[in-house]
């Protein structure tokens, strides 16, 4: 199978870690020779309730004998995507009642672009330095990173940057601006918490000129920080706020959600403003309503605050410089780069997933299923500190 992934599907780096997966369940990825691989990536915080919850893949099985695909999104009402916008309003400010499902994070990017310009008609829109908000066209064109972005220029213009938790920086959000776009915890950067106040001081500046705030959860969302949306831990409501990864549990998902007012702007001048064909497909939405419940219905959230704790206090060791995030969205960040991609390679032969950042090369990110017990991250704290103490 290894080499058929290589001759025939295409690749997003040179060297891919190239795990041959037979199952997964839980906190484990099996290989085909069944070896256990405790996931401390929960495939990159898409799956918060571990791998093949039993009650995502019951209503999945649930939903796959009564229908697929029937409709291009918006047409029919069908109700697992019906049910997971009206728990989502449930859970969320009043101003956020209205949700559209697309297919992934980066789409929602796109689709949250296009509603801000739509409503304010202002094409102004001003992302974080350091930010990643995805790869398609319009989420590549808010990052500041030249090296990626040089290869596939032109790319959107009217995009300016501000640095991260910069007070000094908020004058430039001004009446031209359509949006500010943060990640509520920047991600790639390596787990950058908000500081000071500092989205507060983003939304009121946003209101004083007029713009929208925009805020991307597709990482730091639904209980990964002690809260269903890590919005929650900072005093700030965005305006639009944009969800993927672990809506999901383990399925395909996107979504944007804001105000009935701001949202309809999208369906008339011109109709059709924002268009896919299987955003809120049923079965997926059924497995993301099913993870959505059990998130909000059991003690996972609490728990990760729990067992961020732990991993903080297991995982003391001198080449450890600092531990940066919130819940279970955590970077350990270790004396250099080449440390933390021996530490990542090193883990992947003695059964332990982790993986890097895209932009803090000594990040080793730290993000396993919400459901993780404390024994398992006992145990993966130690491979790592093994792994350490070996190191030069």
């Amino acid at each position: 199978m290894k080499e058929d992934f290589f001759t025939y599907q295409a690749q997003t780096t040179p060297h891919p870690l190239a795990l041959e997966v037979s199952h997964a369940k839980g906190s484990y990825v099996y290989d085909t020779s069944g070896k256990a691989h405790l996931d401390f990536v929960a495939g990159v915080s898409a799956t918060p309730l571990g791998h093949c919850h039993p009650k995502v893949v019951s209503a999945i099985k649930t939903q796959l004998d009564k229908y697929l695909h029937v409709m291009v999104y918006g047409e029919y009402a069908q109700e697992p995507a019906v049910e997971l916008t009206k728990l989502l309003a449930k859970h969320l400010p009043d101003n956020l009642n209205t949700t559209y499902l697309v297919n992934s994070g980066t789409e929602a990017i796109e689709g949250s672009i296009k509603l801000a310009r739509r409503y304010t008609g202002r094409s102004e829109i001003i992302a974080a330095k350091n930010a990643y908000h995805g790869n398609t066209i319009g989420a590549l064109s808010l990052m500041d990173y030249q090296e990626r972005k040089r290869p596939f220029l032109p790319l959107l213009p009217d995009i300016k940057h501000i640095k991260f938790n910069c007070d000094n920086c908020l004058s430039k959000i001004t009446s031209k601006t359509a949006a500010v776009i943060l990640e509520t915890i920047q991600g790639g950067a390596g787990f950058i918490v908000p500081t000071n106040n500092y989205l507060h001081k983003i939304q009121q500046r946003c209101h004083e000129v007029g713009a929208l705030l925009i805020l991307d959860e597709i990482q730091p969302g639904f209980g990964r920080t002690g809260k269903l949306f890590g919005f929650e831990n900072y005093n700030c409501v965005p305006d639009i706020l944009v969800t993927g990864k672990g809506l999901g549990g383990g399925m395909p998902i996107g979504a944007f959600t804001a105000s009935k007012e701001i949202m309809s702007t999208l369906s008339d001048n011109p109709k059709l403003g924002h268009i896919t064909t299987f955003g809120g497909h049923p079965v997926i939405a059924a497995g993301a309503l099913a993870t959505l419940k059990e998130i909000t219905e059991s003690n996972v959230m609490a728990e990760a605050l729990q067992k961020e704790q732990l991993i903080r206090q297991e995982l003391q060791h001198p080449k450890i410089k600092s531990i940066r995030g919130c819940g279970l969205m955590l970077a350990a960040i270790t004396e250099s780069a080449e440390i933390t991609s021996e530490v990542v390679l090193k883990a992947k032969d003695q059964g332990l997933i982790l993986f890097w950042l895209l932009f803090e090369p000594k990040a080793i990110r730290i993000t396993p299923p919400l459901t993780i017990s404390n024994e398992e991250i006992i145990k993966g704290c130690k491979i790592i500190k093994a792994i350490l103490d070996k190191l030069p």
